[in-house]
C-alpha cells in the first residue's frame, strides 16, 4: 500500500517515512589561486566557516567600516585538501547507501573556473569523486557479481531477473550482433585516464549482504540548451557543424544529422528517468570509467575568457545497482521480481554560472550562457519554494518543470534519498560578486530537508546461504580430488549394478567345436541354473529389504508426525509471544511517532522563534543605523543652521547699517528743508505788509489768459523739492526717459533735463538694453488742486532669463504753489510748523520690472498711480 509523502507532496510515494527527514548536506571547497600575486577575497576561518571580504575594487562602505560576511557549511575544505579526504567525507556515505539499496544525489555548484569538473572527474594522477565511487563499488561487490544479462533493465526504469540459461542465450545473441562490445576489464587502459584510477585503493563498504548478487549499470547524459542528449549513444555527434536558424533549432543538411534529444518520464514509483537512454552493464572499475570517458569526449566544452575548457552543459553520470537474493540453496538467483532492489547514485557536474560581460561570449556561446544561467536560476527558485513550504507550512507549487535539470531530480527533493552539494569557489578578487551569490544560495539550500529512505525488507531466507554452498562445493571438490575424480574410482567405490553383476558366477565358453561335444551345453545349463537360483535369492532378499524399508518409513512418518505436532505447539506458543511483542512494538511505535510529532512541533516553534529573533535583530540593527544616520544628519543640519544664522546676522547687520545711514540722510534732508522754509518765513515776516490782490481762479485764468510779458513773473512758483542731480556711476551712462502719452507740460522754471536720454512713451526691452538708468515721469493731482510731478529713478541690469530688470532707487517730487493762495491750518501747539509743508520723504523700494528676451509685452508693473482722494 502506498503511503503519503510529507511536506510538499502531490502524490503518494512508496516506502517513504514522513517523520524522518535530513537536511541537504552542503560542503564548500576553496580552490588555490592560479597565481600567487592575485588578490584573495575568501578566507577559511574554521572547519565549517569561510569569510568573504570585498577586494579593493568592490568594497562596500557601511558606517565607515568595510562589510565582511561569513558563511557556515557542514564542512569546509581548504586549498590543501586532497581528493581522498574529500571523498571519504562527502561521497563515501552515498556509496554505502547505494549498496544498501538507497538513492543518492551528489552535484557540484559554482562559477566558471572554480574547480567543479576537477572535483568530480579529477586530473591525471589524482582521480576525483567519480572514479573513486566506481572503485569503492566494485571493491565491495566484486566477488558477488552476477553474470552478464542475469539482470535486464526494461524501458520503464525497472529491472527483470533471468535464469542462467536465458542469460547465456542473451550473451550468445549479443556476441553475434555486429555492434561494438563493451570494453573488457583485462584489456590495456586508455592512457588518457589510466592514472586516474587507483588500482591499489582498497576502499570498500563495511556491510555488504553476501547472500545477494549484484549488477552495475551506468548511463551518461548531458543537458545542453535545456535539451537532454545521450552521450553513450552510438550516433554521429558533432557539436560544431550544426548551424542554428531563427527558430533556435539546428539546420539539417546532408553532412550532419543532429543527435536526438531524449524525453523525461515518470515511472510507477514516481521516479524521473530519461527514456531511451543507453545503459551499459559493467563488471569492473576500469570498464565503467572507460564507458564514462567515451561519453566525456562527446561532452560540449568551449574556450571562454574565464576558462580554457569551460563546460557548456550539465553532465549527469548515473550509476544503477541491481541486487537480488540467492535461493535457499545459495546457488542461483531467486526468480522473484518483487525481491529485486534497484538503487541509483547520480553524480552531476553543473555548468558554471557566468556573466557575459566577463566571458565576452557571442553567438552560440551567448545562447549557451543564457540557458545555463536560466537553468541554475530555476534550481535556485525551486530550492527557495521548497524552503518556504517547509519552514512556513505553505503549499506552493514547486516549478520543477521550468527546467530539464530540476525536473530530472524532482524525485530526490520531493521524495526520498540523500542529497549532497559541493560548493566550489575561486578566491580571486574578480569572482567576488559571483562567489557572494553562490554562498547565499548554498547557505539557503542547507535549510531544505528531504525524506530519509527506509531500509529494504528482509527476504526471509536463512542467512549464510552462499557460504554454505561454497563450503559444500569446496568439500566435494576436495573429495573428488582425493579419489582421483569420478572416472578413476576404485573397486570399493563401484556402483551397485557393477557389484550385482560381479556376484554372479562367470559364464563358461559357449563355442561348439565338435558335433559330439557333450560338455559345453551341460556346463552352460548348470551355470544358468545357478544364476537363476541366485537371482531368486536376491529377489527374496530384496523383497524382505523393501518390507523392512517400508516399516522403517512408517515408523519415520509416525515420528515425523509426532514431531510436527510438537513443533506446531511450540510454534503456536512462539506466535503468541510474537503477537504480544508485535503489539508492544506497535504501541512503542505510536509513542515514538507522538514524540516525533511533538519534537517536530517544537522544532518548528524554535525555528519560528529563531526567525523572529533574526528579524528583530535585523530590525534593531536597521533602527540603530537609522538613529545613527539621523544623529549625523542632525549634526550636519545644526552646523548648516549655525552657518546660516551667522550669514543672516552679518547680512542684517549690514542692512541695519545701510538703513541707519539712509535714515540719517533723510533727517538731514528734512532739517535742510525746515531751515529753508524758516528762512522764507522769516523773509515774509520781515517784509512790510501790503494788500494782496485776490488770485483769480484757474478757470478764469483759462478763460481769460493774460498776455505774456517779456520779463518773468514777479511771483514765480517755488519748487518744494528741487531736482537733486545724482552723481553718475560713470561718465558714459545713458537714461531711458519714460514719459507717458498723457503727460501735461508745466510752466515751472526748473524743468528736469536728462542728458544722453532716450525718450519713450512705453518702456521696451530694446531701449532698456541700451541704457544704464531709468527715469519715469509721473503726474498726479495734489490735495491743493495743483499738478504734482514725481520723478521715479532706477538702475537697469540684466537678469538670468536674458531680459532686463529695473530696480527703483529714489523718488523726487516737483510741486508748484502760489504764496497768496496758501491756506493756513490750525495745528496743535507741539506740532512742527514746517511739518505740513514738507515734501514726500525720499524712499527706496525694490520693485523690479522684468521682460524676457523676445517678449512683445510691456513692463509688468503699472507705473501710473491713481490720483489721491482729496480730504473733506
Amino acid at each position: 500500500m502506498k503511503a503519503a509523502r510529507a511536506r510538499t507532496p502531490r502524490r503518494p510515494r512508496k516506502g517513504t517515512n514522513p517523520a524522518l527527514r535530513d537536511p541537504v548536506g552542503v560542503y564548500c571547497r576553496v580552490r588555490p589561486l592560479s597565481r600567487a600575486d592575485h588578490e584573495c577575497c575568501i578566507e577559511v576561518v574554521s572547519d565549517t566557516t569561510v569569510q568573504l571580504h570585498p577586494p579593493d575594487a568592490f568594497r562596500v562602505c557601511r558606517n565607515g567600516e568595510y562589510r565582511e560576511t561569513q558563511y557556515s557549511f557542514k564542512e569546509v575544505f581548504g586549498t590543501l585538501v586532497e581528493q581522498k579526504e574529500l571523498f571519504d567525507v562527502v561521497a563515501k556515505p552515498l556509496v554505502e547507501d547505494l549498496i544498501r539499496g538507497k538513492n543518492g544525489l551528489l552535484f557540484t555548484y559554482g562559477v566558471t573556473g572554480s574547480g567543479k569538473t576537477h572535483t568530480m572527474t579529477g586530473s591525471p594522477g589524482d582521480g576525483g569523486l567519480l572514479p573513486r565511487c566506481l572503485a569503492m563499488i566494485f571493491n565491495s561487490i566484486g566477488p558477488f557479481q552476477a553474470k552478464r544479462f542475469v539482470f535486464k533493465l526494461d524501458d520503464k526504469n525497472g529491472v527483470d531477473v533471468q535464469s542462467e540459461v536465458e542469460a547465456l542465450l542473451e550473451r550468445q545473441r549479443r556476441e553475434a550482433l555486429p555492434i561494438p562490445k563493451t570494453p573488457a576489464g583485462k584489456k590495456q587502459l586508455d592512457p588518457d585516464f589510466a592514472d586516474m584510477i587507483d588500482a591499489h585503493d582498497g576502499c570498500r563498504a563495511e556491510e555488504v549482504d553476501e547472500d545477494n548478487v549484484y549488477a552495475v549499470f551506468v548511463s551518461y547524459v548531458e543537458i545542453y540548451n535545456n535539451y537532454i542528449y545521450d552521450l553513450l549513444e552510438e550516433a554521429p555527434f558533432d557539436s560544431i557543424k550544426p548551424k542554428w536558424n531563427s527558430c533556435n533549432t539546428p539546420v539539417r543538411n546532408g553532412d550532419f544529422v543532429p543527435p536526438q534529444s531524449k524525453i523525461l518520464r515518470e515511472d510507477q514509483n514516481h521516479n524521473m528517468y530519461v527514456t531511451g537512454c543507453t545503459e551499459v552493464e559493467v563488471k569492473s572499475t576500469e570498464e565503467a570509467f572507460e564507458v564514462f570517458w567515451r561519453g566525456q569526449k562527446k561532452r560540449r566544452i568551449a574556450n571562454t575568457q574565464l576558462n580554457r575548457e569551460s563546460s557548456r552543459s550539465h553532465s549527469v553520470f548515473i550509476i544503477k545497482l541491481a541486487q537480488a537474493p540467492l535461493d535457499a540453496d545459495g546457488d542461483n538467483v531467486l526468480q522473484e521480481k518483487e525481491q529485486i532492489t534497484l538503487s541509483q547514485l547520480s553524480l552531476v557536474d553543473l555548468a558554471g554560472s557566468e556573466r557575459t560581460t566577463r566571458t565576452k561570449a557571442e553567438g552560440s556561446r551567448l545562447r549557451e550562457a543564457g540557458n545555463i544561467n536560466q537553468s541554475l536560476m530555476t534550481l535556485r527558485t525551486c530550492i527557495e519554494v521548497l524552503r518556504e513550504n517547509q519552514l512556513y507550512g505553505t503549499n506552493k507549487m514547486v516549478p520543477y518543470r521550468d527546467s530539464k535539470l530540476t525536473h530530472l531530480f524532482k524525485n530526490y527533493f520531493d521524495g526520498e534519498g540523500k542529497v549532497r552539494m559541493i560548493v566550489c569557489v575561486n578566491p580571486k578578487a574578480e569572482d567576488y560578486e559571483e562567489s557572494l551569490q553562490v554562498m547565499r544560495f548554498a547557505e539557503m539550500t542547507q535549510e531544505v530537508e528531504v525524506a530519509r529512505p527506509v531500509d529494504r525488507p528482509l527476504c526471509g531466507l536463512t542467512p549464510g546461504r552462499r557460504l554454505r554452498n561454497q563450503a559444500f562445493r569446496e568439500e566435494l571438490s576436495r573429495k573428488l580430488q582425493l579419489r582421483g575424480g569420478p572416472v578413476a574410482a576404485g573397486p570399493e567405490e563401484q556402483s551397485a549394478a557393477e557389484l550385482f553383476f560381479q556376484s554372479f558366477p562367470p559364464l563358461p565358453s559357449c563355442e561348439l567345436l565338435d558335433i559330439n561335444d557333450d560338455q559345453t551345453l551341460p556346463k552352460l545349463i548348470e551355470t544358468l541354473e545357478q544364476r537363476h537360483k541366485m537371482r531368486q535369492m536376491l529377489a527374496e532378499e530384496f523383497a524382505k529389504n523393501v518390507l523392512a524399508f517400508k516399516t522403517m518409513l512408517q515408523e519415520f512418518d509416525s515420528s515425523v508426525a509426532s514431531k510436527e505436532n510438537y513443533i506446531q505447539g511450540k510454534l503456536a506458543e512462539k506466535e503468541k509471544t510474537i503477537t504480544g511483542q508485535r503489539t508492544e512494538m506497535e504501541r512503542l511505535e505510536k509513542k515514538i511517532k507522538t514524540l516525533e510529532y511533538k519534537m517536530e512541533i517544537l522544532e518548528k516553534t524554535a525555528t519560528i522563534y529563531e526567525e523572529d529573533k533574526r528579524n528583530l535583530q535585523q530590525e534593531l540593527e536597521s533602527k540603530s543605523q537609522k538613529l545613527q544616520r539621523q544623529a549625523s544628519d542632525k549634526r550636519r543640519l545644526e552646523a548648516r543652521l549655525q552657518g546660516m544664522v551667522a550669514e543672516t546676522s552679518l547680512k542684517w547687520e549690514k542692512e541695519c547699517e545701510r538703513r541707519v545711514a539712509a535714515k540719517q540722510l533723510e533727517m538731514q534732508n528734512k532739517l535742510w528743508v525746515k531751515d529753508e522754509k524758516l528762512k522764507q518765513l522769516k523773509a515774509i515776516v520781515t517784509e512790510p505788509r501790503a494788500e494782496r490782490p485776490e488770485r483769480p481762479s484757474r478757470e478764469r485764468e483759462r478763460e481769460k489768459p493774460l498776455p505774456r510779458s517779456v520779463s518773468p513773473s514777479p511771483a514765480p512758483a517755488v519748487p518744494v523739492t528741487p531736482l537733486r542731480p545724482r552723481r553718475s556711476r560713470s561718465a558714459g551712462e545713458r537714461w531711458v526717459d519714460h514719459r507717458p502719452a498723457g503727460h501735461v507740460p508745466t510752466e515751472t522754471l526748473l524743468q528736469p533735463r536728462v542728458p544722453r536720454a532716450i525718450t519713450v512713451e512705453a518702456p521696451s526691452e530694446r531701449a532698456l538694453a541700451r541704457c544704464d538708468r531709468y527715469l519715469l515721469t509721473h503726474q498726479e493731482l495734489a490735495s491743493d488742486g495743483e499738478i504734482q510731478t514725481k520723478l521715479i529713478k532706477g538702475d537697469v541690469f540684466k537678469t538670468r532669463g536674458g531680459g532686463q530688470a529695473v530696480q527703483f532707487t529714489d523718488i523726487e517730487t516737483l510741486r508748484q504753489e502760489s504764496p497768496t493762495g496758501r491756506k493756513r491750518r490750525s495745528s496743535p501747539p507741539d506740532a512742527d510748523p514746517a511739518g505740513s509743508e514738507c515734501t514726500d520723504v525720499e524712499t527706496r523700494c525694490s520693485v523690479a520690472v522684468e521682460m524676457r528676451a523676445g517678449s512683445a509685452l510691456g513692463p509688468g508693473f503699472q507705473h501710473h498711480a491713481q490720483p489721491k482722494r482729496r480730504k473733506p
